[in-house]
């Protein structure tokens, strides 16, 4: 959020991420979203890995030319 310390990046919609706090993924907000069923909050949690480890790999893999792409 603007007037924080720290980096804010705009993102679509004119929604703006605030800085980072002590974890990666913000847990209330996941929790919020699944409404506290803690098999979907796994469950969503496992797809950001599996899709992370995916991008991961792609990325690796990768020429330069595609990596700048």
């Amino acid at each position: 959020m603007r007037g924080e310390s720290g980096i804010a990046f705009s993102m679509p919609g004119g929604d703006a991420s605030g800085t980072a706090r002590a974890r990666p993924v913000d847990l209330g907000h996941l929790a919020r979203q699944t409404m506290g069923d803690r098999d979907l909050e796994r469950e969503v949690l496992a797809l950001f890995v599996q899709q992370s480890l995916a991008v991961r790999d792609q990325i690796a893999d990768a020429d330069t030319r595609q990596r700048i792409l």
